[in-house]
């Protein structure tokens, strides 16, 4: 029998309850957009963790459950739903500041009816205060009796990362790696590059219109050794959301431009001269074309 372990770990949860912020501590790098608004994945992103010959996890960031009102919201729950069906082990995540709220309980009726290992997260104790609040939280959960552990964490500081790493290590099958050793992610470069560019249009646009923006690219020049030329397209769907995202004397897509180049920098370990057009496409998020170049196809 192997001694060493290796599986699929689904993180599931509520929009905005930290799935994204968790997948970059487990995997140990930077590979999911991270934004405080809700549904910033909108698309399945593997990472693999890599455990000292141990064992090897492969999380899977799935777009966060909501009530979907467009084809590319419907898109992304079927995704949700598809990997489900397709991982060893479940990861729930919840805001803890928040508690049990009536979507995530409409998630956690879906889990208990799935036959495999599932670990309740209580994300975001930093927010919580005094311990003794989760209490409360965690005896009902275990009332359940649905889910096989209950960890507290908070991802961004990485407080109880290691013991849920070590909880799902061993809740995963015995067995060989399922990737090679220097496999990090499933996701391209292009694909992370227009993720970087649509973090940082989530993050200077705010509320104003986070879901009504898709970034696809359009060129990408590495002939150049010292400078890679890349041209991206952001998509909205009216001519008043243009003018937002372009800002005023162009200073907010400007602002969007040079952060994300710094991102794409680290990324590819090179300069990269980054390119933005802004461009209306009505209902864009019914478009299949589209859908497909945002990875939804």
């Amino acid at each position: 029998m192997s001694s060493t372990r290796a599986g699929t770990v689904a993180l599931i949860g509520w929009t905005n309850v930290g799935k994204s912020t968790l997948l970059n501590r487990l995997v140990g790098v930077r590979i999911a957009a991270v934004a405080d608004v809700a549904q910033t994945t909108r698309h399945r992103i593997t990472g693999v963790r890599h455990l000292d010959g141990r064992g090897q996890i492969a999380f899977v960031d799935t777009p966060g459950w909501h009530r979907p009102r467009h084809r590319m919201n419907r898109r992304m729950m079927a995704l949700t739903r598809q990997t489900l069906g397709e991982v060893d082990c479940v990861a729930w995540l919840i805001d803890a500041s928040l508690g049990i709220g009536h979507g995530d309980r409409e998630v956690a009726d879906l889990l208990r009816k799935l036959d495999m290992p599932k670990v309740a997260v209580l994300n975001k104790t930093d927010r919580v205060g005094r311990k003794l609040k989760l209490l409360p939280l965690i005896e009902e959960i275990a009332g359940w009796s649905a889910f096989s552990e209950i960890v507290p964490i908070c991802a961004t500081s990485g407080e109880g990362c290691d013991e849920l790493l070590e909880i799902l290590l061993r809740l995963v099958p015995e067995g060989p790696p399922l990737f090679d050793d220097d496999f990090l992610t499933d996701q391209s470069q292009r694909q992370l590059v227009a993720e970087m560019v649509r973090e940082q249009l989530v993050r200077n646009t705010r509320e104003e219109l986070p879901h009504a923006t898709a970034v696809v690219i359009e060129s990408w020049n590495d002939s150049d050794p010292r400078l890679t030329r890349i041209g991206a397209t952001v998509l909205v769907d009216r001519e008043s959301q243009k003018k937002i995202v372009i800002g005023r004397q162009g200073s907010v897509l400007k602002t969007v431009g040079s952060a994300a180049r710094v991102e794409i920098e680290r990324l590819l370990g090179r300069q990269v001269f980054l390119e933005l057009w802004v461009k209306v496409r009505q209902d864009w998020r019914e478009d299949e074309g589209i859908l497909r170049d945002i990875g939804l196809g």
